[in-house]
């Protein structure tokens, strides 16, 4: 059928004419500098006639041997020297060694040596073929494509050709792909391309056939680089003689330039000409048609393709890629606005199933397009068009959307349409709003924040912990404890947010490391009034807070709280570790108050804890240096008791 589908189309041979500089004299390559005119005194064909050989056999013998000897040594300047001392002569060395030199030439990826293997290359096409091996040509168009060297790659093949030289394009061919494609140079590829099937079709040499990969390059090239039909049908024609079978990436080349071109009745006949060849599957031509009719600005065809594709498939949904809903959003971005994609989303969702996977609509891949080419906003326009138009925006469609906004840190936006999403009925998973809140508090967006956790209390959502959490640790990171107290004054009654003395001991902490004393003790207060039972930490908090504000009368109030509240276990109490002991110890000498030191030491000695008693004796020293105790006796004898007390402990009588 195929065969029979393009039987009709003219048979042109191809021009021979030459798209490189022409092949140069042996030894005085102009290829590799990039010139497009080479001297007029070069060709192609005139490599200098050597007169008949004056060397002896011993002569020849002993390069011969120089060239092997240098070839093992990587002596390369003496090998090529020994070479056209040989060759100058009109004497061949042997095959091996020929083939040999040339493959060190090639392997050793310089200019200068790459220009060397590819005149020597060029020589024996031409003086003696026989003596070039497959595998040798074969590797330095490896180099050439490794060096992105396009125009000597062409010029070889070109020679290959002219001299008869039919290395199997299997050998060749996926070199020269891969340098046209690297180097834009596709015109020069298809010359090549042309030229293989006509060696192969007029020679019937089967191995010089170009295989399917190659075809759909050329294919490609003649219909997204040349824009020609004719070109195109070439192609194919060479193709139909050879009898390589289309697949279907060689139809999907033929649907873009068919949209392109507005040609309706080639396109009908591509569509039946795939199900003659077994091809169900019409997401590649479906993607093609749409390219090229976004490329002619065509928009009508391609909300039908869509629409039509849509309706192939059931309800199961597209499968375009990412690249096909960018062309599409690019496309109407530019001519019919945002109405016109809404529009196309909304007619989509009719024909789309209920069950359908969501990153399969078209509203999910129009709006993803529009994220990932920086054109959030845009995609946030058509939702709004969408619900004007009355169409279901589903969940799935705004994720998107979000991603981007955090991604941006627009979190005051993503707030907003985290709002309208509840409004239409719908809420996050927690993953989502967990990622939505840390990129709030990222960003210090701390409304945003609040805002997002009461939409998530309100939804059905089991746990609050780690948002909660994240909420928490960002403030206190940015030293807001009035926003924490006000935060967990507002959660504290959910059953889904676990509360705990930490939360409370970070507040008062934050507090306290701000001067604040008063605020923290007020969240102190508050903390006992809702029976969180305070424990080591938060004592020394509070302790911390007082001594730098110089509040040691508050130190003493809080002693007598908290002395009958110590507990050797961890898990109850307040532990009367060595940390409290110094901070009441210290913020007690301080103050003067004795009495209460000795209580402190007297319950350290009772519970085992080490106190190192040349810091208080400092902390005395810089204080009360001039505090005498007989002055006390007269005025406060329990005072002056205490006073001696420690001064022994401390050993300030000594």
């Amino acid at each position: 059928m195929w065969r029979r589908a393009v039987s009709s189309l003219p048979h042109r041979r191809l021009s021979s004419a030459p798209e490189t500089p022409t092949l140069y004299s042996f030894l005085k390559p102009f290829l590799f500098a990039g010139k497009k005119n080479p001297p007029q005194t070069t060709t192609s064909s005139t490599i200098t006639a050597a007169p008949p050989s004056s060397l002896t056999q011993e002569s020849v013998d002993d390069l011969e041997s120089t060239i092997q000897s240098s070839l093992l040594h990587n002596k390369t300047d003496e090998a090529w020297k020994s070479f056209k001392s040989l060759t100058t002569n009109s004497v061949f060395p042997p095959k091996t060694l020929s083939n040999d030199l040339i493959a060190h030439l090639a392997s050793l990826d310089d200019t200068l040596n790459l220009k060397r293997a590819f005149a020597s290359v060029v020589y024996f096409m031409e003086k003696n073929p026989k003596l070039l091996e497959f595998e040798t040509v074969e590797r330095l168009l490896l180099s050439m494509e490794r060096a992105n060297a396009a125009a000597p790659a062409f010029a070889l093949v070109k020679c290959m050709f002219k001299n008869r030289y039919y290395l199997p394009f299997g050998l060749w061919g996926h070199f020269i792909v891969d340098i046209s494609k690297k180097n834009g140079s596709f015109g020069a590829f298809l010359r090549v391309f042309m030229e293989s099937c006509a060696v192969a079709i007029d020679e019937k040499l089967d191995f010089m056939k170009p295989d399917l990969a190659a075809c759909n390059v050329a294919l490609d090239g003649c219909c997204r680089e040349l824009e020609s039909v004719s070109d195109a049908e070439k192609v194919i024609e060479k193709m139909s003689v050879l009898n390589i079978r289309p697949d279907e990436m060689s139809f999907g080349s033929l649907a873009y330039l068919y949209a392109l071109k507005g040609l309706k009745d080639k396109i009908v006949e591509l569509q039946n000409l795939m199900r003659g060849f077994g091809f169900s599957n019409k997401r590649l031509i479906h993607s093609n048609l749409i390219s090229g009719y976004v490329k002619s600005r065509n928009l009508d065809l391609v909300s039908e393709t869509i629409l039509c594709s849509l309706k192939e498939r059931t309800g199961e949904g597209l499968d375009f890629s990412e690249e096909t809903y960018c062309e599409v959003v690019k496309g109407f971005l530019k001519d019919a606005g945002i109405k016109g994609l809404a529009t196309l989303i909304v007619e989509s969702q009719k024909l789309e199933a209920a069950a359908n996977v969501v990153e399969k609509s078209v509203g999910f891949g129009v709006i993803s397009a529009c994220v990932n080419l920086g054109l959030s906003y845009k995609a946030h326009s058509i939702v709004d068009e969408m619900n004007v138009l009355g169409g279901t925006v589903g969940l799935g469609v705004y994720v998107p959307i979000l991603k981007s906004y955090c991604k941006e840190h627009r979190t005051a936006e993503a707030t907003q349409l985290v709002m309208e999403i509840s409004n239409t009925g719908h809420h996050l998973d927690a993953v989502s709003y967990d990622t939505l809140i840390e990129a709030s508090m990222t960003s210090q967006d701390f409304q945003s924040a609040f805002a997002l956790f009461r939409d998530m209390r309100e939804s059905i959502i089991p746990n609050l912990k780690g948002s909660y959490l994240t909420i928490m640790t960002g403030l206190m990171e940015n030293q807001r404890p009035e926003l924490m107290a006000a935060f967990l004054d507002e959660v504290i009654e959910d059953p889904r947010v676990e509360v705990t003395t930490h939360d409370w001991n970070s507040i008062i902490h934050a507090f306290c490391k701000a001067g604040r004393i008063e605020d923290a003790r007020r969240t102190f207060r508050r903390m006992t009034f809702l029976e969180y039972e305070p424990n080591d930490q938060t004592y020394l908090s509070l302790i911390n807070g007082y001594v730098a504000a110089g509040k040691y009368f508050n130190v003493l109030m809080l002693w007598n709280e908290v002395k009958r509240k110590f507990s050797t276990d961890k898990d109850k109490g307040v532990r009367f570790d060595q940390n409290l002991v110094d901070a009441f110890l210290y913020a007690l000498v301080k103050g003067g108050y004795f009495d209460a030191v000795m209580q402190v030491v007297e319950k350290s000695q009772e519970m085992k804890v080490f106190v190192d008693k040349w810091k208080y004796k400092q902390a005395f020293m810089e204080t009360h240096k001039k505090l005498k105790v007989s002055k006390l006796r007269k005025r406060n004898l329990r005072k002056m008791e205490s006073l001696v007390a420690f001064k022994n402990w401390a050993g300030l009588n000594a």
